[in-house]
């Protein structure tokens, strides 16, 4: 049976908020910056570079929070994965978005006191939080500093290197926040899960009554 707990700390919503204000205004200024034209600008250039290197500093420490907080205060635990049937898992969460949800068939896998992340949303968050995310801090500073680059490697100028890593890493993670704000939808309601960032009150399930309770 589902009902309203407090399942979002306030420190957990602050560092969303700043996470979300930093990754959109990069994206926006990373647009700006890549089509600019004299006929088709978003952002002036000059101040879509400055607000876009001030931004991506704002994100590396908001990464560090996210990194130090998540280990001291053990928030860690909600991205584990035990691998024992994994495949699984992300298969029937998978046929749940794609078909099941179409149908009003229950959620596999709904939030709990000790689960917030469907197997699914875990993958992608590791991924994006763990690789993604760390790697276009690391390229944006290597650009921020082109002379810290390595010069050549394969043959291959270090800077287009670090250049088109950054700009394809931040393709996907655009492409990672626009498929997380329609997944977000998919909630108690339509905007509880946007409620939850506000008030830090989310629906969860109690877990005697989910069969999928041990992942």
């Amino acid at each position: 049976m589902a009902k309203l707990s407090y399942h979002y700390p306030k420190v957990i919503r602050m560092w969303h908020v700043l996470n979300a204000l930093c990754i959109l205004t990069l994206i926006a200024t990373g647009i700006s910056m890549y089509y600019v034209a004299p006929d088709r600008v978003l952002i002036n250039f000059a101040s879509a570079v400055k607000i876009h290197n001030i931004s991506g500093v704002a994100l590396s420490f908001s990464y560090l929070l996210f990194f130090i907080g998540n280990i001291v205060s053990g928030n860690n635990k909600y991205y584990k994965m035990p691998l024992k049937g994994l495949g699984q898992r992300l298969w029937k969460q998978s046929m749940y978005y794609l078909f099941g949800m179409f149908k009003g068939e229950k959620k596999p896998y709904p939030p709990t006191e000790h689960r917030k992340f469907n197997p699914l949303q875990k993958i992608f968050y590791v991924m994006i939080m763990y690789i993604g995310v760390p790697l276009v801090i690391i390229s944006g500073w290597g650009l921020l500093f082109p002379e810290s680059v390595i010069k050549a490697l394969f043959g291959v100028s270090g800077i287009l290197i670090t250049d088109v890593l950054h700009v394809a890493t931040g393709f996907f993670i655009s492409l990672f926040l626009i498929i997380h704000i329609y997944i977000s939808t998919v909630g108690h309601t339509r905007t509880s899960n946007f409620k939850a960032i506000v008030t830090g009150y989310g629906w969860i399930e109690d877990e005697e009554d989910n069969e999928n309770a041990e992942d």
